[in-house]
């Protein structure tokens, strides 16, 4: 039963994974701008990377179907239309950005509207998928922690490749990205425990049933291999960072991508089927 109820969100995953990628790519490459000395290549690399990202999870938005009477979770269809607007919005304010920074400016209006847009774009999708009340500000603080891991990973990852076609750049951005990035996962942890401890979600289970219930597979796998794996790989890139072995960084973070991704995916199919934050 519960991976016929994951099957039957995937749309709804989809949608985390992509609308998480375009946010928190975003997000890392306007703090890439204002506090390391990353590339303007680089920086505009990843905004448009941010942008395509926005761009299919607006198209896949259009996809999202009506909610099976199976899953844990209620819609409420008033905020299609404003959840909708601001992933249009993102990709064009993330391509714009891309231009000016790559013309060396730093745009800070832009840099701002970009992350409204993809700010609006989470809390209208927890106000379309939370249920209404408490529920709805974890969902957004679940999406928002979601954008930061995964995107953060994608934007470090790429920033590793950098290295190893311009060897001269300074270890000091990449090892700022890293730490954002394990710091990130360290929170997600903490609410990991918090969700788990107090039952969190629509589903309302008891404090730490989820880890023995019928999700405590994909519960397990969850912590596991989508935080705490992710978090021991994080410290040792930040290691290998410091000794400007960028190889075997970014290879770290590359494993990183795939198990944080994972992570993604069930932490969106156990809301989104079993009505469970974690």
């Amino acid at each position: 039963m519960p991976a016929e109820r994951i099957a039957e969100s995937l749309a709804f995953i989809n949608w985390t994974v992509l609308a998480a990628l375009a946010a928190g790519s975003f997000a890392a490459v306007v703090a890439g701008r204002f506090r390391t000395q990353a590339t303007t290549g680089y920086l505009a690399f990843t905004a448009f990377s941010a942008a395509g990202f926005g761009l299919l999870a607006f198209l896949a938005d259009g996809g999202v179907p009506v909610l099976s009477t199976a899953l844990a979770m209620r819609a409420d269809p008033a905020w299609d239309g404003p959840r909708r607007l601001a992933l249009a919005a993102l990709p064009v304010l993330a391509v714009a950005y891309a231009v000016l920074v790559a013309r060396g400016r730093r745009a800070a209006p832009v840099a701002a509207a970009g992350l409204g847009a993809a700010a609006l774009a989470l809390l209208f999708g927890a106000l379309s998928w939370g249920g209404g009340g408490l529920d709805t500000v974890l969902l957004f603080v679940e999406l928002a922690t979601l954008s930061v891991a995964l995107g953060g990973v994608w934007a470090a990852m790429i920033l590793g490749h950098w290295y190893l076609v311009t060897p001269k750049l300074p270890e000091a951005p990449l090892i700022r990205f890293s730490r954002w990035l394990l710091l990130g996962l360290l929170l997600q942890l903490g609410l990991f425990v918090v969700w788990v401890g107090l039952g969190a979600g629509p589903e309302g289970t008891p404090a730490f049933a989820a880890l023995v219930g019928p999700w405590a597979l994909f519960v397990w796998l969850r912590l596991l291999v989508g935080l705490v794996f992710p978090v021991i790989v994080s410290w040792a890139a930040i290691q290998t960072a410091r000794t400007r072995s960028m190889e075997s960084a970014t290879g770290l973070l590359y494993i990183n991508v795939g198990t944080i991704a994972a992570g993604t995916i069930l932490a969106a199919g156990l809301y989104f089927g079993a009505g469970l934050l974690v």
